[in-house]
């Protein structure tokens, strides 16, 4: 799984003209799940997401996380996350789950948020839309479960 974290002041969706979701400060996240992936690459995206620690502390170090600040998130499916352009001009997007795994993927992390304690705001899946988002800092922090251990 793939995840770009943006620490932001705010953030929206607006699909068909109509605003959908909107957070204040927090995360912005755009998720990606790979046709691999499994419960264990989802823990990790999940742990990290929750524990990030980026925002700065009263010493103006990045020393807190979400949790700590009361902050909110908004999450986003992105399958072009897996895009590959490294051959030719035209992304191929094969490396992307098929839309009935990355929606059960994205649901649960939402869920599992929630569950704990988060305020959880979406996207719509598999939808046109339009994010919108002020960056603070800009922070922003490319998690992907392929780690090396």
């Amino acid at each position: 799984m793939r995840a770009i974290i943006q620490k932001v002041t705010e953030a929206s969706v607006v699909v068909d003209k109509e605003k959908v979701s909107e957070i204040g400060p927090g995360f912005m996240v755009l998720l990606g799940v790979k046709d691999t992936d499994d419960k264990e690459d989802l823990a990790y995206i999940k742990k990290k997401i929750s524990k990030l620690r980026i925002f700065e502390d009263d010493d103006e170090k990045m020393n807190l996380s979400i949790k700590d600040v009361g902050g909110e998130i908004l999450v986003v499916s992105q399958f072009t996350l897996y895009g590959d352009a490294r051959k030719g001009n035209r992304p191929s997007f094969t490396e992307s789950a098929k839309a009935e795994k990355a929606k059960e993927y994205y649901e649960i992390l939402i869920d599992e948020l929630g569950e704990e304690g988060f305020n959880v705001k979406t996207g719509v899946f598999q939808t046109h839309m339009q994010v919108s988002l002020v960056n603070d800092g800009p922070v922003t922090i490319i998690l992907d479960s392929e780690r090396i251990l």
